[in-house]
């Protein structure tokens, strides 16, 4: 499916890259899918990068998916307990719309803790913190509702902070090997 040069079948709002802004491409206009990951659409278009939402797949010609199905905890086995590997398991399905790798193994990741909903306590707040892999990055905003939306999908997840950091700054030292070896960095 990728790499190949789509016309779109009707008007599409996407996210310009590295911008982070807000626009639409008009029905007609050509466009090749460099990136289908994590539910989102990477395309080039004549004037660069965009990211097309999965709700919008149907303007590339293909099949907009259903909704997504609440994941059962990997962690706790079913139960009502979100546990950390649970998170960390919905983030590797947030990607870098420009590098085809999540952002977990991007190393972007830097911490995420659980805890209970004090007025109920069978619901949970999950608090995390990441970084870009630039701090000017465009994208941040974008990337950061992906992680709120994704881990908001675990089951008794009431609410998500997710908190953009700089410090450590990051760098290519912290991706794991896998990243280096998609990325052709190892």
């Amino acid at each position: 499916m990728t790499h190949r040069e789509i016309t779109l079948t009707r008007d599409c709002k996407v996210i310009l890259i590295p911008s982070g802004e807000e626009s639409t491409l008009v029905a007609g206009s050509p466009v090749v899918i460099t990136q289908s990951l994590g539910g989102t659409y990477t395309v080039a278009t004549q004037t660069g990068l965009a990211r097309v939402a999965e709700a919008d797949a149907d303007a590339l010609g293909l099949e907009v998916a259903a909704a997504p199905a609440v994941p059962a905890p990997v962690a706790s086995g079913g139960g009502g307990e979100v546990k950390e590997d649970d998170v960390w398991a919905q983030l590797k399905h947030v990607y870098d719309p420009e590098i085809p790798v999540n952002i977990v193994d991007l190393g972007l990741v830097y911490s995420c803790d659980i805890e209970p909903v004090a007025s109920d306590p069978k619901k949970h707040h999950v608090d995390i913190k990441m970084t870009l892999t630039a701090p000017g990055c465009g994208m941040g905003d974008v990337i950061k509702n992906e992680v709120e939306e994704k881990v908001r999908l675990l089951p008794t997840v009431d609410s998500v902070m997710v908190d953009l950091v700089f410090e450590p700054q990051w760098d290519r030292s912290m991706m794991s090997d896998e990243a280096r070896l998609k990325t052709g960095l190892m």
